[in-house]
């Protein structure tokens, strides 16, 4: 019987440890074995706070990293299982600019190059996971080969996941031509405005403190899912998990154990909907 195998994409800028080792947990918890990509292969690191049992959520205004989840990061940084990440550009073609020379014939060897490349991710795994952090906004979110990965598994009929800002790539997650988003009509959670940072959204590898997020999460998808779907925020609920086949979305840290677990009985029990 082959492996169960699920697709775990991180950024190079940073992930939120625990979005990564919750769902991680119960996965392998289930059986199945986690391969992890980042844009260009580079190591993935936990972003400091993530691992920090004083460090303050200023939305919360409570400590949010647990004693308990700091160890399991910890713990699982020390592996060094994200030194040798899967290369993203070792997947997925870059598409042509329109100005590029004989465009027409670039964009047509493009999609069969795409179309090759779908096939062997979803052949491969089972699910695909974008885990979430301040890093995402600068590498995942509107980053077009990982547009393209999520509409392999869209189009193949297989889970994706995503949580906190990993979320928003679902947002831009779009066929080429048509343009929708597709999560157009369905039921998503992330980051409500009441979560949301006035100042202090910061990066791996660089001192650059953007102050709030570049951009309001609820609104964007709010917009994005359109009058016949609907972003859940959830506000002052402890978690927010939402799956709406095949989409499974979760708010953010607190809920990534819950996620994990929701990931799992969609993959092993054939959950379509939860949460809503």
């Amino acid at each position: 019987m082959p492996a169960k195998k699920v697709l775990a994409i991180l950024s190079e800028y940073g992930y939120w440890g625990i979005e990564l080792v919750g769902p991680l947990e119960k996965l392998e918890q289930s059986g199945y074995e986690v391969h992890f990509m980042t844009p260009h292969g580079k190591t993935a690191q936990a972003l400091p706070p993530s691992y920090d049992t004083t460090y303050v959520d200023p939305p919360l205004g409570i400590c949010v990293t647990t004693p308990e989840a700091a160890e399991k990061v910890k713990a699982f940084e020390a592996t060094g299982k994200l030194a040798n990440c899967l290369n993203m550009a070792d997947y997925i073609p870059e598409r042509p600019y329109h100005s590029a020379t004989n465009f027409l014939r670039e964009l047509e060897n493009y999609y069969v190059k795409v179309k090759e490349s779908h096939k062997a991710l979803t052949d491969t795994y089972d699910a695909v996971l974008i885990v979430g952090g301040s890093g995402p906004i600068v590498d995942l979110v509107n980053n077009q080969r990982v547009h393209e990965i999520i509409l392999g598994f869209y189009r193949a009929g297989k889970p994706v996941s995503a949580i906190c800002y990993g979320v928003a790539a679902l947002v831009f997650a779009r066929d080429f031509n048509e343009r929708d988003s597709i999560i157009k009509g369905k039921h998503v959670t992330g980051h409500c405005i009441e979560y949301d940072y006035h100042d202090g959204t910061g990066f791996m590898g660089t001192d650059f403190n953007i102050g709030p997020p570049p951009y309001v999460l609820e609104y964007i998808l709010a917009d994005a899912v359109g009058t016949e779907g609907q972003f859940h925020g959830n506000f002052g609920k402890e978690t927010s998990v939402i799956v709406d086949y095949p989409f499974i979305t979760a708010r953010s840290l607190q809920c990534s154990f819950e996620f994990g677990e929701q990931i799992v009985n969609v993959l092993d029990n054939n959950l379509k909907r939860y949460g809503w």
